[in-house]
């Protein structure tokens, strides 16, 4: 099972970025997916999340408005569109993936840094 998340990197204060999570060895169809974010000296928190069929989506309050999150079952890969970002929204990235009998799958977490 791999997830691999892609797309972090610098960028600055009001800019975009997209992050991507391409898995495999999973039945992505049959997935939850969602978003998580740990800033330094802070807990893992949930950003998003989709559902299997990518009808239902959930944000944290602080993303509402900046972030869509998105799936596309045909490639085994989640999105999150970033947008207005902000210096709180620094952070590692890290895809999640839930799956039926409580079976779940982490990323190895890509770095966004938002700069002033």
């Amino acid at each position: 099972v791999q997830l691999v998340e892609s797309g972090g990197g610098l960028v600055q204060a009001g800019g975009s970025l997209r992050l991507s999570c391409t898995t495999s060895g999973i039945t992505f169809s049959g997935a939850s997916m969602a978003w998580y974010r740990q800033a330094p000296g802070k807990v893992r928190g949930l950003v998003a999340r989709i559902s299997s069929g990518g009808v239902d989506t959930y944000y944290d309050d602080s993303v509402k408005g900046r972030f869509t999150i998105s799936r596309d079952n045909a490639k085994n890969t989640m999105y999150l569109q970033m947008t207005s970002l902000k210096q709180e929204d620094t952070a590692v990235y890290y895809c999640h993936a839930h799956l039926p009998e409580w079976t779940e799958y982490w990323g190895q977490g890509t770095q966004v840094t938002v700069s002033s």
